[in-house]
């Protein structure tokens, strides 16, 4: 084959190359761009929730005893049932109380009577000591005598008073108002027998209290955040507290936070956080076990992003798709937060007016342009942005 033959055989096969670059470059300027949506950054103020976990406990316990030793003759209440301060629980036998109460009231009729004689006596010799129709010792004698008596009256009110008490309490009342559980004697059962015998349990369950547990490193994080102003704390009396129930759903009814408890539990670095629900129904009973969302801090140049916009590497690096001024996408590294209301809250990577990419991440490839699709999203899914 002569060289004349090979050299024109290069240039048509360099020919037929270029060609078909051409025709891929074109195919490439022509295809479509990739559509997207998108959302502009815009800091806004966020409340920071913490979720923490506790149990329900009931504001006011009062365990109901017998204060005196008896025969239970009644049980007047309904196991089970809400009951007012003051009502009646219980009935004690009383014979052997009013027998005591009639005792001493005679016994001080007897001290007042002896208190009028030894009065007179003394009244007496008060005009005889100055004729010195008696003695200055039997004068002394009838005042001291006047004194004696004087005191035994006020020993036998003071057991008229304690035996009126006890009889008293062999009426057994509710010390406070809420729901009585199960009756711990029935009739015929001696109490109060050298000790105070349990009788019934009432418990306060409108409003009940949710004891919450969070973690010292959780707190100082907050207090740091709080001092350094990128946070801003929630007043004590403005923290709001949604329970969330077993199922998942949340409790229909708002508490607050009362207060944090001023000590550290040693054995688990963990404090006591103490936050309160109306519970009209009763829904909440004490020892349950629950999981309360608490509002502890604002940010107020919060920034959060729908949870579709976020995306993680291999090395599970979360990242969002960027928008450059030209509508090319480029990929942007974040720190993320907590999840609220189906968004990250986004602690660094991201600014106000950044641009991102929330649907369509599929088919936006980093290095190329896109284009946006600016119709109206459905009302179901704006409402969560």
């Amino acid at each position: 084959m002569s060289k004349n033959l090979l050299a024109t055989l290069s240039l048509m096969v360099l020919a037929l190359t270029l060609s078909a670059c051409d025709k891929s470059s074109t195919a490439e300027e022509k295809a479509p761009l990739a559509t997207v949506r998108i959302e502009t950054i815009e800091a806004r103020p966020l409340t920071i929730n913490s979720e923490l976990s506790g149990r329900i406990a009931a504001p006011r316990i009062a365990e109901v005893r017998a204060r005196v030793a008896g025969v239970v003759l009644q049980r007047t209440f309904h196991e089970g049932s809400d009951v007012k301060k003051g009502d009646v629980l219980f009935r004690i036998d009383p014979a052997p109380f009013k027998a005591d109460l009639d005792s001493a009231q005679a016994a001080l009729r007897k001290a007042e009577a002896n208190a009028y004689q030894a009065k007179l006596q003394e009244q007496r010799y008060s005009q005889l000591i100055e004729g010195n129709a008696v003695s200055g010792q039997d004068y002394d004698n009838a005042r001291a005598s006047v004194r004696q008596t004087a005191a035994d009256v006020a020993a036998n009110k003071a057991a008229v008073e304690r035996a009126k008490l006890n009889l008293g309490y062999a009426t057994v009342t509710a010390p406070i108002s809420g729901r009585v559980g199960r009756a711990l004697v029935t009739e015929g059962a001696l109490v109060g027998q050298n000790e105070t015998t349990p009788l019934a349990l009432i418990q306060q369950l409108n409003p009940i209290h949710a004891d919450l547990t969070q973690s010292t490193r959780e707190l100082n994080d907050l207090r740091r955040a709080f001092r350094s102003g990128q946070l801003q704390q929630v007043g004590q009396d403005q923290a709001k507290a949604t329970l969330i129930q077993d199922d998942g759903s949340l409790y229909p009814l708002p508490g607050k936070l009362l207060f944090a408890d001023i000590s550290v539990d040693p054995g688990t670095g963990q404090i006591i956080l103490r936050s309160e629900f109306p519970n009209p129904d009763l829904d909440l009973l004490p020892g349950s076990f629950v999981r309360v969302r608490l509002e502890q801090a604002v940010n107020r140049e919060g920034i959060s992003v729908p949870q579709r916009a976020i995306s993680r590497d291999s090395a599970g690096i979360a990242h969002v798709l960027l928008l450059d001024s030209e509508q090319r996408v480029g990929l942007q590294p974040v720190e993320l937060g907590a999840v609220q209301n189906d968004r990250w809250i986004i602690n660094g990577g991201l600014k106000s007016g950044d641009r991102i990419v929330v649907e369509g991440l599929q088919h936006a490839k980093p290095g190329e342009k896109v284009q946006i699709d600016d119709t109206p999203l459905p009302l179901a899914q704006t409402s969560g942005q």
